[in-house]
Formats: C-alpha cells, structure tokens, sequence
C-alpha cells in the first residue's frame, strides 16, 4: 500500500488533545531529539470494529516534522476508545519511533512501570506536538510500552541472544543506543540467564 503523504491526513490547528491543552513543554522541537526516523517494519492499528489492520509503515516520516508548530494530525477514536484510520497508523509508527530513542525512553529498565513517569510524560508530549488525539494518556502510555518492550525483545535477539562471548555482546552495541544503557541490560540479561540455568539444575 503506497503511503499517504502527511498533507492527504486530517490537519487541525492546535486543537487540545482529549481533555487536556497542550503545555509549553508539549511544543517540543522535535528535531532536537535523537530519533531514529527510519520505519520498515509492519505497523498495526485499530479498525472502525476494533479489528486489528497490519500493514507496512515503509516511511521516513520526514513530512510529519515539516508541519507548522500549530498544526497537528487529528487522530480520532472508535467506540472502544481506539485510535482508528491511516492516521492511527501513523501514530502507532511514530510510536515505534520514539519507543526506540535511548535518550527518551531508555532500555536499562527491567519493565515498562519502572521507567520514571517523567521519560514517559516526555514521550507524550512529544506525540502531542504533533498529533490531536481523541484518546486517553493512559492508552497512548500503554502502547507506548508496547513498543519499548517490542524494541527490547528485538535487541535481545538480534544483539544478546547470539554465540558470542558477553564481552562481545558488550562490545557491539546497537545502532543508536547508550553505551551504558547497552552494557547494564546485557548484564541483567546475563545475570537472569544464569539464575535460570542454576534452578534448572537444582530441579
């Protein structure tokens, strides 16, 4: 499916984002962040039934930056409180996005409820810079979270779960990720790796 350009979406001028306005701090300059802004993988989002849609996000979303620091693309909702059409599955890819930056939401955090409320609330009102959500903060955490532990998982197979030595796993550190957030997950991974293998063998 050819992607739509930025433009084809519905754009409103700085409407609030469900029942709260934006703040100074939501006017966030996004090309100030270290995004990475390349998304290839398949997206999916909401239909109109609550159905699931999966599709291929094949973008750059470099238009979606090029908008005026007053319009936003207006992301409505389905009965079940879902965000739904082709705007959705931009939302959900630039979801992937920012679940991916190291700065804003890094992955040296055992789970999703232990990285500190202020990363996520960063997060949230960098999407609202950009996008009029019909839906609740407390959904857009959630998927947000969704993706981070998708990011994770896909680290952890790519980067950890490999035959090589745990300096190596040190030593080859993911295209733009911390160092240090890097080498404190693959010692946590290390460390439950081989709890495991000890109870296994206590059993």
């Amino acid at each position: 499916m050819p992607r739509r350009p930025v433009r084809a979406h519905r754009i409103v001028q700085g409407t609030p984002n469900s029942t709260e306005t934006n703040s100074t701090e939501q006017q966030t300059a996004i090309r100030s962040l270290n995004v990475l802004v390349t998304l290839e993988e398949p997206i999916e989002a909401q239909t109109e039934t609550a159905g699931t849609l999966r599709v291929h996000g094949r973008t750059l979303m470099r238009d979606l930056y090029d908008l005026d620091s007053v319009e936003r693309v207006q992301v409505s909702s389905n009965s079940f409180g879902q965000p739904v059409g082709s705007e959705a599955r931009l939302l959900v890819g630039y979801m992937g996005i920012l679940a991916r930056n190291a700065n804003m939401l890094p992955i040296n955090f055992e789970s999703w409820h232990k990285v500190p409320e202020s990363n996520k609330n960063q997060a949230l009102d960098n999407i609202k810079a950009r996008f009029a959500l019909e839906v609740f903060d407390a959904y857009v955490k959630k998927a947000l979270g969704k993706r981070w532990r998708d990011h994770k998982s896909t680290l952890k197979k790519d980067y950890f779960k490999t035959k090589t030595t745990l300096d190596e796993k040190l030593q080859n550190v993911p295209p733009g990720m911390q160092r240090y957030q890097w080498e404190e997950v693959v010692r946590f991974w290390t460390s439950k790796k081989e709890e495991v293998c000890v109870t296994t063998k206590i059993l």
